[in-house]
């Protein structure tokens, strides 16, 4: 590899984060691994440290400016690349959705994205390099019933992205998003469920019904795949991809 690059994950003390940091790490990028859980944070610095690769751990809410701003002071070194990874869900019929609830999804998965990469696009401007992916979803392009928080903020990333990638088209800084259909992390098996419960179906039938039949392949998304999709969106051949919705969806939005 010929460059070795600083790169900041959010909600990496698991789930896609977790994968994205240990695939990175392997490549010999150094990992800063933030979590809003510190321990869960501290736990996937540690499994890279001991593969052999370079990573910290630090806590963050990102949906708090005075966590970001201590996590930006007190950083072990310039951040060149931004993976907004933080995510949470909540499956409810509007009528049924809690607003504080739903005030909070927009928080982490939409604005916490403007307020960090706000926080840290100066010092990229700086050093006239820097690699922003928003780790989006299938729900940023189409809809499900029961997800109007998330698929409102996951719609929002897309569009954040191209505002931001005609804001940096002065210098080497790209932002773009990636859109899987489902990975197997802990947040989609609490979605399972969430939405047998909300359908009416058994949780087999949610996996097969609601998550894969609508995806001609029919299969879940690795994080290898995801990390791989990132690798190629930091590295050189990328470099005029910017502002884009990268879909990884097994042919869902094709029919």
């Amino acid at each position: 590899m010929s460059q070795t690059l600083n790169i900041l994950i959010t909600g990496a003390g698991s789930g896609i984060g977790a994968g994205i940091a240990c695939e990175l790490a392997g490549q010999g990028h150094a990992l800063i691994v933030t979590d809003l859980d510190t321990s869960a944070a501290e736990a996937t610095a540690r499994r890279i440290q001991a593969a052999g690769g370079q990573a910290t751990a630090a806590a963050l809410d990102v949906s708090s400016e005075a966590s970001i701003d201590a996590l930006v002071e007190g950083l072990p070194a310039p951040v060149d690349v931004l993976v907004n990874n933080a995510g949470l869900q909540h499956v409810a019929r509007l009528e049924d959705f809690p607003m504080e609830k739903w005030d909070q999804l927009i928080q982490v998965m939409l604005v916490g994205v403007a307020r960090l990469s706000r926080a840290l696009l100066p010092g990229m401007r700086e050093r006239g390099f820097g690699r922003i992916v928003n780790i989006g979803s299938i729900h940023s392009l189409v809809a499900s019933p029961f997800k109007s928080a998330y698929v409102a903020a996951k719609h929002g990333l897309i569009g954040f992205s191209k505002v931001i990638a005609l804001e940096t088209a002065d210098c080497d800084i790209t932002i773009n998003t990636v859109c899987p259909t489902y990975v197997k992390t802990p947040l989609v098996e609490k979605q399972i469920a969430d939405q047998a419960r909300n359908h009416g179906l058994s949780e087999d039938e949610v996996v097969e019904q609601i998550m894969l039949k609508p995806m001609p392949k029919g299969v879940f998304i690795s994080f290898e795949e995801l990390a791989g999709i990132t690798a190629f969106l930091i590295g050189p051949a990328a470099r005029n991809i910017t502002g884009q919705a990268i879909v990884v969806d097994g042919g869902w939005t094709v029919q």
